[in-house]
């Protein structure tokens, strides 16, 4: 475990820094993330009594504190987003989750098994643990704070906010899909998946959110008795109950309790959609979700420090990179064509799908289901470079793309106003 008095410190100054980093970083084309990676990098090239980060033999581990992490950015994510939820209103998102995920998954399954020569399984399952985009790492490109006017979100910072919140849970069919092909062989298990893991506890997961959320929204901005009305008392760390409940109550049926969180969290929202609490809660659960990155990420760069990717070969390394610079923005083109973006922000859509912290939690999850033929080391190298890469690629340039789409967008709407004002 290295010396706990060392871990404590380093922990409070990992706490420090996702408190004091983003105001320095911030216009800067450098993220948060990225600063810890390099954090963590540097601290375990140091001659420290530090404790080896292994998501091989520590793996329930490394599954339950990412799990933690995408939990709690979930329900920001969902109580950030001003947009209320509709067919029409959210039509780009459905788009990149028809299309994109799926895509995506066969893409990158197909070049695995390609490139690496990888039994169907393994590569099914890296394509299901890859294709999700991540809400963790993608403040940069996602909705801010809550606000009253839902005109607020622009449609990439909605859409890959919205897209986020839910291809997390969307996910999970297709890791259940390769743990069976691992574990059965064939495809006899395919009616049982269909029936069970895509309709039942997708369904589950939909409804408990639902529900979740109407009852705490009811409570918090409608409760009949007054200490019962949560959104007078200003607590925020509400928010971590309403995650923990709304997931912990849907697990228990079986349902897929990252769609039920996201959910909740936006039933929440919609309670009351102007009210000062959403602000509250928002707030509260953005900070826990920096602390928990800033550390998640600073032992992911001590995994690169001390070798994590020894086993990544030059092909894997090719899967990773055609991922996230040919497959991701290739079918997030094509998915948007007809939409109702613009030329311009379908293609920022379609480059910024990051990946992170939930690929991690899918990878420990299903290594701990099943042995896919394919040694853990190798898994988690190709994984852990496809996060680094994301990590490096779009932390460099999110913050110049956004501002440079930002200000198109503010000159094309000061030429559409001019005219009508003269007018006038």
């Amino acid at each position: 475990m290295g010396n706990p008095d060392l871990i404590f410190a380093l922990a409070g100054a990992g706490a420090l820094l996702a408190a004091v980093l983003p105001r320095l970083l911030n216009r800067r084309p450098f993220s948060l993330p990225l600063a810890c990676l390099l954090g963590g990098i540097l601290l375990y090239l140091l001659p420290l009594d530090l404790p080896r980060p292994d998501p091989v033999a520590h793996r329930a581990l490394v599954e339950h504190a990412t799990e933690i992490c995408v939990l709690i950015s979930l329900m920001g994510a969902g109580l950030a987003i001003n947009r209320p939820f509709g067919l029409r209103g959210w039509a780009s998102t459905w788009r990149l989750l028809g299309w994109t995920l799926p895509l995506t998954v066969v893409g990158v399954a197909g070049a695995a098994c390609l490139l690496l020569g990888w039994p169907p399984a393994a590569a099914l399952l890296l394509g299901a643990v890859l294709a999700p985009t991540d809400p963790v790492l993608a403040s940069d490109v996602q909705v801010g704070e809550p606000v009253d006017s839902e005109k607020a979100d622009d449609e990439v910072r909605f859409t890959l906010t919205s897209e986020a919140g839910l291809n997390d849970g969307l996910a999970f069919p297709l890791v259940f899909a390769a743990i069976a092909m691992a574990a059965a062989g064939g495809f006899g298990w395919a009616g049982e998946w269909v029936l069970v893991d895509l309709l039942y506890r997708c369904g589950a997961g939909l409804l408990c959110g639902l529900l979740a959320g109407k009852l705490l929204g009811r409570l918090f901005f409608r409760a009949q008795v007054s200490d019962l009305r949560l959104a007078e008392h200003r607590d925020g760390f509400v928010a971590l109950a309403a995650t923990f409940l709304a997931y912990g109550l849907t697990e228990l049926v079986h349902g897929y309790g990252f769609i039920a969180v996201f959910v909740t969290a936006c039933t929440i929202r919609a309670a009351e959609r102007s009210h000062g609490y959403n602000g509250v809660l928002h707030g509260f659960i953005e900070q826990i979700e920096r602390l928990f990155t800033a550390w998640l990420i600073l032992l992911l760069g001590g995994f690169v420090a001390v070798g994590g990717l020894a086993a990544l070969t030059w092909r894997g390394a090719a899967v990773s990179l055609l991922l996230l610079l040919v497959i991701r923005p290739l079918t997030g083109w094509v998915a948007q064509l007809g939409g109702r973006a613009g030329p311009r922000e379908r293609g920022v859509t379609a480059v910024f799908g990051i990946r992170g912290i939930g690929s991690l939690f899918y990878l420990a999850y299903a290594l701990g289901h099943a042995d896919f033929g394919v040694p853990a080391e190798e898994l988690w190298a190709v994984v852990a470079f496809t996060v680094l890469a994301s990590l490096v690629l779009h932390g460099v340039t999110a913050t110049p793309i956004m501002t440079r789409l930002d200000r198109l967008r503010d000159r094309a709407g000061d030429a559409e106003t001019e005219p009508a004002a003269r007018h006038l």
